[in-house]
């Protein structure tokens, strides 16, 4: 058997198509028995037929680095997953909910590489990884589970790229964490739709300090032989639960001492048509 006609590679058409058709697919578990593994072995045929088509690897994210939502998915570590170049909007500018299945916004702390970043190519990963962001920003993360009623395993979510959809990213700002004063914890967070406080938190429930996601990336990079090119964009964790993120809105999220970023939504997502 070919890697190409092996479960693995099925799966991953399989999500690959509910990504490209906004169309919602029974759970993997429910017929698979899947290792996290497995799992992230899909997620990358995954990502190979997202780029045969033209799209690019833009950044990275973890999942699950709140201690609330690890606990639920009965898990011990961070999960990682890939941004790309057709899910990046701007600040301040538009998403068509019609791309999307089911999905859902949370409020995150955004990293940007200034160089490329290669873990396997380094003798000190972490280190480096922090050497190379160069700035960072808010930013909004758009999940969108392409499985049905938004529901999944832990080996389901790390398949299909840990929901990962959209996201947007506030104004830059310059930042050298290489210096002992940089330092992203114990700041509220504010999520709004409309004007409406519909969430709050604080970046220290991202890992305890949204530095930490950093390492995280870096050790998950290097498992995963994920190279991540210069401005790539690294999502440190949700910092509150996500929201439903219906079509006709706009969305914005506030870190105090980082700023603010937002996006209008027009349209419905595809559940809702």
């Amino acid at each position: 058997m070919t890697e190409s006609t092996s479960p693995l590679s099925r799966y991953a058409s399989a999500l690959d198509e509910a990504v490209t058709s906004r169309r919602a697919i029974a759970q993997l578990s429910l017929t698979a028995s899947l290792t996290l593994d497995d799992a992230y072995r899909v997620q990358a045929l995954g990502s190979d037929l997202r780029t045969a088509r033209g799209d690019r690897l833009v950044g990275a994210k973890l999942g699950f680095t709140s201690k609330a939502k690890a606990l639920q998915m009965g898990v011990s570590d961070v999960i990682f997953g890939r941004l790309y170049a057709s899910g990046e909007y701007a600040d301040g500018g538009s998403v068509v909910m019609e791309d999307f299945i089911h999905p859902r916004v949370e409020p995150e702390v955004a990293f940007r590489l200034g160089a490329r970043f290669d873990a396997r190519a380094s003798a000190d990963p972490e280190a480096e990884l922090r050497a190379a962001v160069d700035a960072v920003a808010p930013g909004l993360e758009i999940i969108d589970s392409r499985y049905r009623d938004f529901r999944f395993s832990l080996t389901d979510v790390v398949a299909d790229n840990t929901s990962a959809a959209g996201f947007v990213t506030g104004p830059w700002q310059p930042s050298d964490l290489t210096s002992a004063a940089a330092r992203f914890d114990d700041r509220p967070v504010t999520l709004e739709i409309d004007g409406a406080v519909v969430a709050t938190g604080s970046t220290s429930d991202i890992l305890g300090d949204p530095l930490l996601a950093l390492p995280a990336i870096a050790r998950m990079a290097a498992a995963q032989g994920v190279v991540l090119p210069a401005g790539s964009v690294l999502l440190a964790g949700a910092a509150t639960a996500a929201v439903a993120l219906p079509g006709g809105v706009t969305v914005s999220a506030t870190v105090p001492g980082l700023g603010s970023v937002r996006v209008t939504t027009t349209g419905a997502p595809a559940e809702e048509r």
